[in-house]
Order: C-alpha cells, then structure tokens, then sequence
C-alpha cells in the first residue's frame, strides 16, 4: 500500500507546478477571452515580420528573404510590375521553407528535395524583366523567387495575359 501512496505523491507535487494557471480557471468565460484576445494581438501583430521601410531597402540591395518580403515592399522600391497574374496554386515544401509552385515545373515531376509538404492557396505572382525576377507570394509573403532573363519573363507575362482571357469570373481568385 506504501508503494501506491507514493505514486500519488509524486503526481500530485507534478501538478503543483501548474497552480500559477488556477487563476485563469477561477476566471472562466473571462479567462478564455483574455488568452484568445493576448493570442489574437500576438499574431496579427506581425511579429518577426520587418517594417515595410526596411521590406523595401532588401529588395532594392536586391536582398530577397523568404518569408520576410511583402508584395508592396516590391511596389514601393520597384514600382508596378510589369506582369502580374493571381490563381489557386498548390505549391511543394521544400527543406529551406520555400514553396515551389506548380506551375513553375515540368509537368507530373516532383522538384528536388521535395519534403511531401504540400500547401494550397490563392498565390500572386509578379514579373519584374527590367530587374530579372520572378517573385511569388502565398498568403501576403515572399515564398519563391527565381532569377530569368528578360525574354523569359516577358514570354510567361505573355502567357498569363493569353490565359487570363478565357478565365471565367469563377477562376479569378477574390480580391482582398
């Protein structure tokens, strides 16, 4: 019988260590909304994202970090894109946290070092020839950027304007 009473001893000194907690029990309904109003601030705060101010001056020193980068930071120090196409895209994790979208494989072909991380979601994508990039943002941040010549971006810029001509409303993502 000794054996069992200390067996509960020790659960019940484990559970001592969350008693600072009792006070949001004793709060209930109030509790709960001061977690859910402390999490909510947290996370639409922008935390780990930098100010647009210093979004901008990485991609003018052509510094274009993943996950950090917003598409107006690339208007305010690039102006308009020359070519910009919006669509449902699924995109392929891959081990340095980017997303590789789709269309930017050969068809059926999973990319090298594919994770089996799959995401989907409305992507916007922007050609920037004058400057050589493609950038692409999934849920408001950088998550792709490839380096092509002019002559490439122009001939994909090229392409969406051909296929946004026989998108139906249907297929045009909602606009934020």
């Amino acid at each position: 019988m000794k054996k069992f009473a200390g067996m509960f001893r020790s659960t019940w000194c484990g559970a001592q260590r969350f008693r600072g907690l009792e006070f949001l029990r004793r709060l209930g309904w109030a509790g709960v909304f001061i977690v859910v109003a402390i999490g909510s601030v947290l996370s639409c705060s922008g935390i780990g994202m930098p100010s647009l101010e210093e979004q901008e001056r990485h991609v003018r020193d052509n510094e274009l970090l993943l996950h950090e980068l917003t598409p107006r930071a690339f208007v305010g120090a690039w102006g308009a894109p020359t070519y910009q196409h919006a669509e449902f895209m699924q995109f392929f994790g891959m081990k340095d946290d980017s997303l590789i979208p789709r269309s930017r494989l050969a068809s059926g072909e999973p990319p090298r070092g594919w994770e089996v991380r799959i995401e989907a979601g409305d992507a916007l994508f922007l050609a920037y020839p004058d400057h050589g990039w493609l950038v692409v943002f999934f849920e408001e941040r950088l998550v792709y950027r490839e380096a092509l010549t002019a002559a490439q971006l122009h001939e994909l810029g090229r392409s969406w304007q051909h296929e946004d001509k026989f998108r139906s409303r249907f297929e045009v993502p909602a606009a934020p």
